[in-house]
């Protein structure tokens, strides 16, 4: 499987967000060609400012593998992880992030900075960014003009 089919996971998830009501961003975490973890935002439905997709993923990842440490995994995610994101990817040992949209105003992964190969930390990822880019930046900016259009009460 490559990386445009993962992407494709991850954006199944993405849209299950949107379905609820949240942003839709999604994640999936790939260890050894079979997914382990998977996530969407849920941050509006379980008022947890923890709740995005990628520490969903990872949650689950580590739960089914038995340890925090996700050596061998790759993260799949459709918009550039946040600080909080990034931070978790590197104390999980996760190996590499793929992302499809960047994220200029909160992406800490090459957008705002890059937390994920910074020499000073322990551990560092392989980033491949910009994976199925179009599909992931339309799913936000149809929800976002979406939620525009929305009256305000």
């Amino acid at each position: 499987m490559d990386n445009r089919h993962w992407m494709g996971e991850a954006l199944l998830e993405a849209r299950a967000a949107a379905a609820i009501g949240e942003v839709p961003v999604g994640a999936v975490v790939v260890h050894e060609g079979r997914v382990v973890g998977r996530g969407h935002n849920r941050r509006e439905t379980e008022r947890d400012p923890r709740a995005h997709a990628e520490l969903l993923a990872i949650g689950e990842a580590a739960g089914a593998l038995g340890g925090w440490r996700l050596t061998g995994a790759t993260l799949y995610v459709t918009l550039e992880p946040c600080a909080m994101c990034a931070g978790a990817l590197v104390n999980a040992r996760v190996d590499r992030l793929v992302f499809g949209a960047t994220d200029p105003k909160a992406g800490f992964c090459g957008s705002l900075g890059n937390l994920v190969q910074d020499r000073r930390l322990n551990h560092r990822l392989e980033v491949v960014a910009g994976v199925r880019e179009a599909e992931c930046a339309s799913l936000l900016e149809e929800f976002f003009a979406a939620v525009r259009r929305r009256p305000v009460l």
